[in-house]
Formats: C-alpha cells, structure tokens, sequence
C-alpha cells in the first residue's frame, strides 16, 4: 500500500529527512507522498521510517492505492537504479 499524510500533519519537519527515497515534501499546507518514490522503506529498512519519527501519526495507508511488498521492491530497485545512474554520470 501507498503511504499519505492527513490533515492532522503539524509540519514539524521530521518525516522528510528520515525518507531514504527523498518521496516527502513540503505541499501547499502539509507536507505529501510522491507515490512514485514511496516504497514504504522495503529495500531500505524493515518500517516506513516517516511512521516511526511521526509525533501526531498522521501518515496512513492510502487504500486506493494497493501495492504489494513485491511492487515495493521492484519501486526501490528502479529508484536505486536511476541514482546509481545519475552518479555514474556525474563522475563522467
């Protein structure tokens, strides 16, 4: 499943850097998920690291968007992919 954060959100700023897929931001009032980032931490660790810092657990599961744990994974290894590419560039 994808992951959003709900208007209980106080932006206190400590979900997006605790996403090791940079898939938080800052949004018009609170902060959101890219669901095209979010892999829910799989590849990275074994929980969402943004439910676990949440002071106010305003971050659910978002059900209109189901994904499995294997859709996670390939998410994350696509993401991983595209940086090592990028890096690769840079050292070009």
């Amino acid at each position: 499943m994808a992951l959003l954060i709900n208007e209980r959100c106080i932006n206190c700023d400590v979900c997006e850097p605790a996403c090791p897929n940079q898939a938080i931001s800052m949004g018009p009032s609170i902060y959101v998920i890219a669901f095209d980032r979010c892999t829910e931490c799989v590849g990275h660790f074994d929980e969402p690291q943004c439910v676990l810092v949440c002071p106010v657990e305003c971050i659910d599961i978002d059900l209109a968007q189901p994904e499995s744990r294997d859709t996670l994974l390939l998410k994350y290894q696509r993401l991983t992919q595209a940086a090592t590419d990028a890096l690769t560039l840079e050292s070009v």
